[in-house]
This record gives structure tokens, C-alpha cells and sequence, in this order.
């Protein structure tokens, strides 16, 4: 799974490194390094502008982590759903629609996992859990492959912006051999090669799709033990990535 991540870039970074053709300056946002759902986060996407006509426009938006679906009675749901399975996204119906037409990439500087050793026989207290930073090796940026959805509060006249919020979610897969020491669920990197497909909003054919949700090739990321600071969302800072040596790595880890 994946509900912590950090995403640092200013954005006219990312507008350049997804060329993008439209964002709202107005919508940025500081860099969090403790992202967690319910929070707003950029995503890029493709959809047609009124004012530029009926041709997609690849736009750099601010989403709400925690995918609300359209038909939801209460936007809380989306509280649950920050993660969609990338084995069953072609069938929930949470998620299936948005798989065939509102795909997204989400920036990232990498994710965070936990690690929780084994109790020992006699051992009274629970083990401490370890978190970890995992991030490109190269410090390039990630982009994990997401869905987005469109939520209305029937409450609030249509042509009202505050009638609409949209969320998006992360798709997951199964984590790679060295990461899943950790934990067996990791977020779909996608490889750059792979991002105007995913964003491609002709690409509707659901079997097609399943073929961009490859796992990405094993063994070009970091796996760096961090401090548990990162376990409080309120705590936020770059520190939050430096290394801390765990005061013991547990050697069935690797």
C-alpha cells in the first residue's frame, strides 16, 4: 500500500518534466514532504479546456488524495480509498470507469513504507516498526499511475465550484523482491516511456490498458531507513528523508 509519499518539486519544475501545457499558478502548492491522504496533491492529466476547444489539453492539477466515485452518498468515503489494486481496477466498481477514462500521473519524490519485525518468543512489547524512504537511485522523480474522479455535492447549485471536488487515487501493485521485505505492496511507477499512453484519453479498451500496468524494472530504487517522525503527518520538513540507521536492521530484511 502506499499512504504516505513526499512530492517536493516546485511546480514549474513539473510543468517541464511532463509537458504540460496548462496549470494554475494560483493552485500551488508548498513542497510537503509528509503527503497523506485527504490532502491536496499535484496530478497530471489530460482533458479538453472550454476555452481551447475540444482537443485534450495536458494540465498540471491540484487533486484531493482519497478517490471519492461519482455515485458516493458522502465524500468521506474517499478517506479509504487512496489506494486502487492494479489487479482489480478494470472490474470495482469504484474504479473501472476511471481506469478507461480518467487516468492520471502523480509526482513523486519517492514513498514511504514500514517495516515490522517479527515478536520474538517471550518478548513482551511489540516490536518498534521501521520506516522507510523509497526513492529512484538517480534522484529522478516518480511518477506513480493514478485514477481521478469527479464528486458533486447535490446540495450546492451545479454551476457552483464549490458543487464539485475532484480526488484521485494510486494504483499499487506487487512490490519488487527487495522491497517487499517490507512490505508486498508498492505504487505503480511508471516509466517515462509509459506516460502519454497512460494519460492518453483515446486509449479506452480495458484489456489494452492491463498491458501499462507492468511492473516497473526491479532494482533502480532506494530503500533508506528513516526516523519515525514521518509517523505524524503534522511533522513535515526535508529531515524527514535523511537517513537514520535503524539500531538494529533485522537480517531477514534482505
Amino acid at each position: 500500500m502506499c499512504g504516505r509519499y513526499a512530492s517536493s518539486r516546485k511546480p514549474e519544475d513539473l510543468v517541464e518534466l511532463f509537458e504540460v501545457k496548462s496549470w494554475n499558478a494560483q493552485e500551488a502548492l508548498v513542497a510537503d514532504y509528509n503527503v497523506a491522504p485527504t490532502k491536496d496533491v499535484y496530478a497530471v492529466l489530460e482533458r479538453p479546456l472550454r476555452e481551447l476547444g475540444p482537443d485534450p489539453v495536458r494540465q498540471l492539477r491540484v487533486l484531493r488524495w482519497g478517490l471519492v466515485p461519482s455515485w458516493a452518498k458522502d465524500p468521506g468515503v474517499g478517506v479509504k480509498m487512496f489506494n486502487a489494486r492494479a489487479e482489480t481496477i478494470h472490474e470495482k466498481p469504484a474504479y473501472r470507469r476511471a481506469f478507461t477514462t480518467r487516468r492520471c500521473l502523480l509526482p513523486a519524490d519517492g514513498y514511504f513504507e514500514w517495516h515490522t519485525p517479527e515478536k520474538e518468543p517471550g518478548q513482551k512489547k511489540a516490536p518498534k516498526k521501521q520506516p522507510y524512504f523509497v526513492t529512484p537511485k538517480d534522484g529522478s522523480e516518480m511518477a506513480f499511475a493514478g485514477l481521478y474522479e469527479f464528486w458533486r455535492d447535490r446540495n450546492i447549485p451545479e454551476e457552483d465550484p464549490a458543487a464539485w471536488l475532484t480526488t484521485c487515487t494510486v494504483v499499487t501493485t506487487a512490490a519488487e523482491p527487495e522491497l517487499a521485505a517490507v512490505h508486498p505492496r508498492m505504487p505503480l511507477v511508471l516509466p517515462r516511456d509509459r506516460w502519454d499512453d497512460w494519460l492518453d484519453r483515446s486509449r479506452t479498451d480495458a484489456d489494452e490498458l492491463q498491458a501499462l500496468l507492468a511492473p516497473p524494472t526491479p532494482g533502480l530504487m532506494e530503500l533508506r531507513p528513516v526516523g519515525a517522525a514521518v509517523g505524524n503527518f503534522r511533522n513535515n520538513g526535508p529531515g524527514l528523508l535523511e537517513r537514520v540507521e535503524p539500531e538494529e536492521i533485522e537480517e531477514t530484511l534482505f
